[in-house]
């Protein structure tokens, strides 16, 4: 399967720069996989499509303000870094920028040297792997010294913090916003499980597999990197039990479709557990967990577009993206969603 299966051009001006004033006003693509048929919606109408007796997984991992400027202190040179996943206590992998200037040894200084990282070893994914020292918490210190690591394409500020978190957002650790939560508001969830729609929270920290493009032009040879996740007992029994019972389950986003097939047997069952996983899902993958799956739009030639293609199928998946850029959706982390069943 080639690369260039799963590309499409986007114009730069429907990229979502903001995310609007309620989130459960975005806009809903419905796309039913077994007919192709497509309705639009607003996002809270999702209510309407799931039943009672149904489960809503949602990843509850929280963004941490990952994205650091310091300097480097032997030259004073500026340096980016991002925080991708603890590797031990005050050490990390991370991400850098430039990385030809970050070498083994090198101290770059943030906060003027509340906090440095020295640079113990490079990674076989182009990151680092650094040590930490600081003058307080380290929580403390990234909250205060951190950005929220929004991705490069949105030019704009943000200029609040909690927009780049779900409501539910609950255990620290991730380097990006599971997105397709971002619509759900606490009165929305309310409504769902007034209907009688169990939730069922999990979490994946999502690292580096956001950030690193697909570069092979076989995609069968890219190679995911792994990614910290945690089913809990509760979580794992209401899933469960929703099957047994002829249920379905939703997905709220990729990872926590990735997370679920991890953690599955071959019957779909999910007991509880914690782990690493480095799963990718591209088209003719059999699905062992979830029916349905709430998305936002995906980037082109992305591991994301390539998970929903395998769900819904490609012809469907770029029909109805085909069609969701001829009706002015907005596309990507702040953009709007769709919902696959």
């Amino acid at each position: 399967m080639k690369l260039e299966d799963f590309d499409f051009n986007l114009p730069e001006s429907f990229i979502a720069q903001e995310p609007i004033k309620d989130r459960s006003k975005s806009r809903l693509l419905v796309l039913n996989k077994t007919s192709g048929a497509i309705e639009h919606k607003i996002f809270e109408d999702i209510i309407s499509y799931i039943e009672p007796g149904d489960c809503l997984v949602l990843n509850n991992t929280k963004v941490i303000p990952a994205r650091l400027n310091g300097y480097r202190k032997k030259t004073q040179g500026k340096i980016e870094m991002l925080l991708l996943k603890p590797v031990d206590v005050d050490t990390w992998e991370v991400l850098v920028k430039p990385g030809r200037k970050a070498r083994k040894g090198d101290q770059i200084l943030f906060g003027h040297g509340r906090l440095i990282a020295k640079i113990l070893d490079d990674t076989d994914f182009g990151g680092r792997i650094v040590s930490f020292t600081y003058d307080t918490s380290f929580k403390k210190i990234i909250n205060e010294l951190g950005q929220m690591p929004t991705p490069p394409y949105i030019k704009k500020i943000l200029k609040d913090k909690n927009r780049y978190q779900t409501v539910y957002a609950k255990t620290y650790g991730s380097s990006a916003a599971p997105t397709a939560g971002l619509h759900f508001t606490q009165e929305l969830l309310e409504k769902i499980r007034s209907k009688g729609i169990s939730t069922a929270f999990i979490t994946l920290h999502v690292g580096l597999g956001t950030f690193r493009p697909v570069i092979v032009e076989n995609i069968e040879e890219h190679k995911m990197h792994t990614e910290y996740y945690e089913i809990s007992k509760d979580a794992s029994e209401k899933i469960n039990f929703t099957k047994q019972s002829g249920g379905k389950i939703y997905a709220v986003g990729t990872t926590s479709t990735r997370t679920l097939e991890t953690a599955s047997n071959i019957k779909g069952e999910i007991k509880p557990c914690r782990g690493w996983s480095d799963i990718f899902i591209y088209p003719g993958y059999n699905f062992k967990v979830i029916d349905g799956l709430i998305t936002n739009f995906h980037l082109p030639k992305s591991t994301l577009i390539m998970l929903v293609c395998a769900f819904a199928g490609r012809e469907k998946v770029f029909k109805a993206y085909k069609e969701a850029i001829s009706e002015g959706y907005k596309f990507f982390s702040f953009g709007d969603a769709m919902l696959l069943m």
